[in-house]
């Protein structure tokens, strides 16, 4: 073969796994020896049963469809177009080729040499990572495994935005106090309390008349050494503070400015224009600086917003959350790891907007205040799979009260509901738009009237009430008293032992969105509308398998396990004959969320709808093997509940 057409069979092997993983020099070894083959519409490349040849086929123009005789009639199970590799079995085993292979139009393939690639099998874990993996073309016949795809997904992950979960961010992130709260030695303690109180700071920093910081005091200065010894206010602030102050210059390192605090056991530390007492002051950073610089840090980040009262802060905090949410999903950290994090600090979101809702209220409402409710997360947030700032369903269930309190607790209740979303609505979260909120009236009820709208879904089961069941079923509580939510469960237990039928109508219900791939395993898109020719992940990808998992686990009446991935862990530990489907869904499950997440983060939006010319040929493979487990599970239900003799 002459060099013009190897560097032709290079530029092209090259755009295509598992080409793409070879060095040059491996990949020109590989172009030598390839054989350019042409077929003619319908000319057969190979017959299933015939014995495997000693190459394997990458499509370089034209189409290539996979078929088999299924009930007497020849079926496409997968159309090959550029790039796709198939005829693998010769390289994994010289078995008898299991699917027919016929040019669907005129084509060019390239025939590679099983030979050449033995020795690459043993030494590239990429490229034996790719083939063990199912990711060419009808190499799929049993089930793909999904473990080895989440593997191939780690090693073939773009590293190069990688930086690291930084103890010390850069100097950019580090926010200073300025200007700093200050007051003249000779000065009053009442004078200076004056200056904190209007400021709402915790220290002020004693200056002499030059400028230059002499001494600190803090609120632990007034108990310790002024109220505890009985001093009076007039008392002079020299008599207190605490000195010398420690300085610094302004332009360090975050990281010596941090070991300079711990090192001696600071809370503040002052910063003046060369870096020590004597200059003038220009800023102060204090330990509650420190953690809202640390915001790539998930346990910090958690521990600044439990300390945070102010609404500002709270979503400045959750933006530094989106930052650590790209890290972890760019490093391939494990979704349920993922999820863990970004729910904790949701809920802690939820959990102080509900501290500082009830702070404004309480007083208003005292006969009532103290009523006992529990704030619900519900859909993806009750599942602890939201990983975007989307739309948020939630709802709150409280005590039933006596009827002379139910106005003003339902009014104190709506109260610190409409509070809580404004809180989240702030730091980013979005309204949902079927206001299925807590803020809306009529999802925030006693705990009778949820037991009530509970057994009318369950025992009236048409559209509307399983279209509720499937939002609310999923339900955890987030804060508050976690007992009524524990009390709405068995509720829902014991109802649906009565009205066993329910799940069958909830199986069907789940049923509602097929296998996402149609004809020759393409993506089903969306034919009109704004996400025209987008394929829509949540609808045809993670809806039937949360749905499922969630019919499945309710017929197991398992309790306190709300996310997908964990029900289907559990469901394997139920079914041991179905284990291994079950834990391939949960596996799929995990990497469209990742999917979802990325592409969410990439586009700025939801990340449900992905257009999939956009993704690489290796993605959309990767798609298609996680799509295998869907009408897997979809067939266990029909089974199991019956659902051919239900009518359509």
């Amino acid at each position: 073969m002459s060099n013009v057409i190897v560097n032709r069979v290079i530029d092209f092997l090259k755009k295509f796994p598992p080409f793409s993983f070879l060095s040059p020099e491996l990949l020109s070894q590989v172009a030598k020896e390839v054989d350019l083959v042409y077929f003619e519409k319908d000319e057969f490349l190979f017959q299933k049963g015939e014995p495997a040849k000693n190459y394997f086929f990458v499509v370089k123009d034209g189409a290539v469809k996979l078929t088999d005789f299924i009930d007497g009639e020849e079926q496409t199970i997968e159309l090959c177009d550029e790039g796709d590799v198939f005829g693998v079995l010769a390289l994994l085993g010289k078995r008898p080729y299991i699917l027919n292979a016929k040019a669907n139009e005129n084509s060019l393939v390239m025939a590679v040499p099983v030979g050449i690639f033995d020795k690459i099998l043993l030494e590239n874990s990429q490229v034996s990572l790719y083939f063990a993996s199912g990711f060419a073309s009808g190499q799929v016949v049993v089930r793909s495994d999904l473990s080895q795809t989440q593997k191939v997904r780690s090693l073939l992950v773009n590293n190069s935005h990688q930086n690291g979960l930084l103890l010390f961010p850069g100097q950019a992130a580090i926010n200073y106090s300025q200007p700093v709260i200050q007051c003249r030695i000779g000065e009053t303690i009442a004078q200076a309390v004056g200056k904190m109180s209007a400021d709402k700071v915790g220290s002020i920093v004693i200056v002499d008349e030059n400028n230059h910081p002499q001494g600190i005091i803090t609120d632990k200065d007034l108990r310790n050494r002024l109220i505890a010894k009985g001093l009076p206010y007039d008392t002079l602030v020299e008599k207190i503070m605490s000195y010398p102050v420690i300085t610094a210059k302004k332009d360090l390192e975050f990281s010596q400015i941090y070991l300079n605090m711990v090192k001696n056991r600071l809370h503040h530390l002052v910063f003046t224009e060369d870096g020590t007492n004597q200059s003038k002051l220009i800023g102060i950073i204090s330990d509650h600086d420190i953690l809202l610089s640390q915001g790539n840090s998930p346990a910090v980040l958690i521990k600044a917003l439990q300390d945070s009262s102010d609404v500002h802060e709270i979503a400045k905090l959750r933006n530094q959350a989106e930052g650590m949410l790209i890290y972890f999903l760019e490093n391939e950290l494990a979704i349920d790891f993922i999820a863990g994090i970004i729910t904790e600090i949701n809920d802690t979101i939820i959990q102080r907007a509900i501290h500082i809702a009830k702070s404004r209220h309480s007083a208003d409402f005292p006969e009532v205040c103290e009523t006992p409710f529990c704030f619900l997360g519900l859909g993806s947030e009750g599942r602890g799979e939201q990983l975007l700032r989307t739309d948020i369903d939630n709802a709150m269930v409280y005590e039933d009260v006596p009827e002379a309190l139910e106005e003003n607790t339902r009014r104190f209740m709506h109260l610190i509901a409409r509070d809580v979303m404004d809180i989240l609505f702030a730091s980013g979260f979005h309204s949902c738009p079927a206001e299925m909120m807590a803020n809306n009236p009529e999802w925030c009820q006693p705990l009778s009237k949820w037991k009530s709208y509970f057994s009318h879904w369950i025992s009236k089961p048409d559209q509307q009430s399983l279209l509720m069941a499937s939002i609310f079923f999923d339900f955890r509580a987030i804060a508050g008293k976690a007992a009524l939510a524990e009390a709405l469960t068995a509720h829902v237990y014991e109802q649906i032992s009565s009205e066993k039928i329910f799940l069958n109508f909830f199986a069907k219900n789940a049923l509602l969105n097929p296998p996402p791939l149609g004809f020759f395993r393409n993506f089903i898109v969306e034919k009109s509308g704004a996400h025209a020719e987008k394929f829509d992940i949540k609808l045809r990808a993670m809806m039937p398998l949360a749905d499922a998992a969630r019919v499945l686990v309710l017929n197991h009446q398992v309790v306190g396990v709300n996310n997908t991935f964990k029900r289907y862990e559990k469901l394997a530990e139920l079914e041991p004959n179905q284990a291994e489907l079950y834990k391939d869904a949960g596996k799929a499950y995990e990497i469209f969320m990742r999917f979802r997440a990325l592409e969410g983060l990439s586009a700025s939006s939801s990340g449900r709808f992905i257009k999939p010319d956009s993704l690489g040929k290796l993605q959309r493979q990767l798609l298609k093997n996680a799509f295998f487990p869907i009408d897997e599970i979809q067939k266990i239900l029909r089974v199991r509940f019956q659902l051919d003799y239900f009518g359509k």
